[in-house]
């Protein structure tokens, strides 16, 4: 049998073969690679924008259970208590009682909630962290509470509070923020003559809170801290003693 000296290939037309096949090899991986940083870039803004909604959800939640409570304090170990309207509002810091507990949600126990206003990583911007303190009676709320003193801020005697420690067991509720800032609803003389005010002085609780947040971040694709203002339904006067209730 004759062999057909043309049969086969030639050296050129395996090295196209071989090009070809690399340069569609390169385009598969390019478009894959494409296609994996799209969908980690969507995977971080959709964790991103669940983020900023948890967050948003746990605070209305944590001042929904807002809890009216009168802590007992002492001055000194063999000092009588005083009763005061457990309640610590300020610009940047805010410390109350809440039925709300981000480790148990609204099945856990009351807690003491220490809400501050810290500098951002690296300098930039601010960052929301709240405490959790288990609230176990009106003693519990009362080590807070240093009794009445001069406050620079409000140029007056207020009702004076331990400083709130920013650590390890703190939770960031929200980061990256441009600014954030509490202010609380004051009663005025008459119905719509409320005003709000960032500093709390009064020996009752505010009508309702605001948190007033902006974002650092101007990539529009992304969703935004938004204002937290909630309402708080206090039931009871402060100055009247409860007795046993307490």
């Amino acid at each position: 049998m004759r062999r057909n000296v043309h049969a086969g290939m030639t050296l050129i037309e395996v090295l196209i073969a071989v090009s070809l096949l690399s340069v569609l090899s390169l385009g598969m991986l390019f478009a894959m690679r494409v296609g994996m940083n799209a969908l980690d870039k969507a995977n971080r803004k959709l964790l991103d924008n669940r983020r900023v909604a948890g967050a948003g959800r746990i605070i209305v939640q944590q001042l929904a259970g807002f809890m009216p409570v009168i802590a007992v304090a002492a001055t000194a170990p063999d000092a009588p208590g005083f009763k005061v309207p457990f309640f610590e509002g300020r610009a940047r810091s805010m410390r109350l009682v809440s039925t709300y507990s981000l480790q148990q949600a609204a099945r856990g126990i009351p807690q003491v909630l220490e809400f501050q206003v810290i500098p951002g990583e690296q300098g930039r911007g601010v960052r929301l962290v709240v405490n959790e303190n288990p609230y176990t009676g009106p003693r519990s709320a009362g080590v807070f509470c240093l009794g009445p003193g001069p406050d620079p801020e409000a140029g007056m005697t207020t009702q004076r509070f331990t400083p709130i420690v920013v650590g390890s067991g703190s939770f960031v509720l929200a980061d990256r923020l441009a600014s954030c800032q509490f202010l609380y609803l004051e009663p005025g003389p008459a119905p719509g003559l409320e005003k709000w005010t960032p500093n709390w002085v009064l020996p009752r609780w505010p009508i309702a809170i605001r948190i007033e947040m902006a974002s650092l971040d101007d990539d529009r694709s992304k969703l935004k801290p938004l204002t937290v203002t909630s309402a708080l339904r206090v039931n009871r006067y402060p100055i009247f003693d409860y007795g046993d209730f307490e």
